[in-house]
This record gives structure tokens, C-alpha cells and sequence, in this order.
């Protein structure tokens, strides 16, 4: 795993089971079309709006080509529209880091 896709979401902390939801969905769809799932991640105490997502890759090419099979998988696009529909995440980054010796 050379890179690392660290997925930071801030959530609405009154629907944290729906977010358990959609994080335990990615759990089945995310190795089944090519992410390393390292884990899902809730908040437990202090902060109660900031979750985690972390997948890893063997380069930004294999993500690419991983989130093109997201964009045409049907579990993945029910997921997403969970989500849509449910409102609980607020907002969503990005960020790719890579592994230190």
C-alpha cells in the first residue's frame, strides 16, 4: 500500500448511526472493487462531529481506476444516495498521504 486516501467527514453527531451505516456499506463495497479498506472510523469522546475514512491504494492510478468502478457499481451509488437523501454528512475532504519508513 504506497498511498493512502484519509477521507475526514464532518457529520451531523445526532445521526451518528446513520453514518455507522453507510461506513459498515463502504466495509463490503470498498475491497470488492479494488480499496484496501484500512477502517472506518467514529467519534467516541471530545469531538462528536468528525469521522474518518481510510483506503489505501498502491498508487493514485489504482484509485483512479477504483473510483471509476464506484461511479458504475449499483451498491456504491445506493450508498451515496443514502447519504444524500439522509444529510448526515455536513462535509467531506480528501487527503492523500503516503507511508514514512
Amino acid at each position: 500500500m504506497a498511498i493512502t486516501c484519509f477521507i475526514r467527514y464532518e457529520i451531523d453527531p445526532f445521526q451518528r448511526e446513520a453514518f455507522r451505516r453507510y461506513a459498515e456499506n463502504w466495509g463490503r463495497i470498498i475491497p470488492r472493487l479494488g480499496g484496501q479498506l484500512i477502517g472506518y472510523f467514529l467519534p467516541l469522546e471530545g469531538t462528536n462531529y468528525e469521522a474518518w475514512g481510510l483506503v489505501g491504494f498502491a498508487s493514485l492510478a489504482d484509485y483512479e481506476a477504483y473510483r471509476a468502478r464506484l461511479r458504475a457499481d449499483a451498491e456504491a451509488k445506493d450508498n451515496f444516495a443514502f447519504a444524500q437523501q439522509q444529510r448526515f454528512i455536513l462535509r467531506e475532504e480528501r487527503t492523500f498521504t503516503e507511508a514514512v519508513s
